[in-house]
């Protein structure tokens, strides 16, 4: 059966190859690297914006790194104690030192909390089942305390495709989250 189903393929080709308008249509190469390109675009581009993406979650990461380093630093040398800062003021100095990736206003949320000890400091994760809890507290600790602060952020992810699932939050959202920890010097 299949050998007549072959024979009636070979038979089919041979008639139509002797049309000569077919001939000539198989034998004309002309489209066939825009055929090729059209193949190959879509899974390049989808790497393409893959790669861009994962780079911009971790140039965010860091510049949220920096900004935690930088802000903790206030509490680290007793100013933000001295000028009575509350959790907005604290949050207004860490946002002054995030340039243009972050809506911070609406989007970053800051935690500070002091321990007596390093062996006491909670290291608990903010997700539980994907979902990011959004209370945060705020105590900057006084001399000899020892302080973390902890800067989260909700990155938006937009390609999730070939493998890249950078998302860790329900929402295709990543968390990105930067920590201090430093024991809080003497300051007048």
């Amino acid at each position: 059966m299949f050998e007549t189903i072959q024979m009636t393929a070979a038979q089919v080709r041979r008639r139509l190859l002797r049309s000569r308008l077919l001939r000539r249509f198989v034998r004309h190469e002309d489209g066939s690297s825009a055929v090729e390109f059209s193949l190959i675009a879509a899974p390049f581009l989808a790497l393409l914006f893959a790669i861009i993406e994962t780079a911009l979650v971790f140039f965010a990461g860091q510049t949220l790194e920096a900004a935690a380093a930088d802000s903790a630093r206030l509490i680290m040398t007793g100013e933000a104690q001295s000028k009575g800062f509350s959790q907005a003021d604290f949050k207004t100095q860490v946002c002054n030192r995030i340039f243009g990736l972050f809506d911070c206003a609406g989007g970053v949320y800051v935690d500070v909390k002091s321990y007596s000890s390093f062996t006491a400091i909670s290291t608990a994760s903010p997700v539980v089942n994907k979902t990011f809890n959004t209370s945060m507290s705020y105590n900057p600790g006084t001399v000899g305390d020892i302080v973390v602060v902890s800067l989260y952020y909700q990155w938006p992810i937009f390609v999730s495709m070939l493998g890249n699932n950078l998302e860790n939050l329900n929402g295709n959202k990543r968390l990105l989250a930067a920590t201090s920890v430093f024991r809080v010097e003497p300051y007048k």
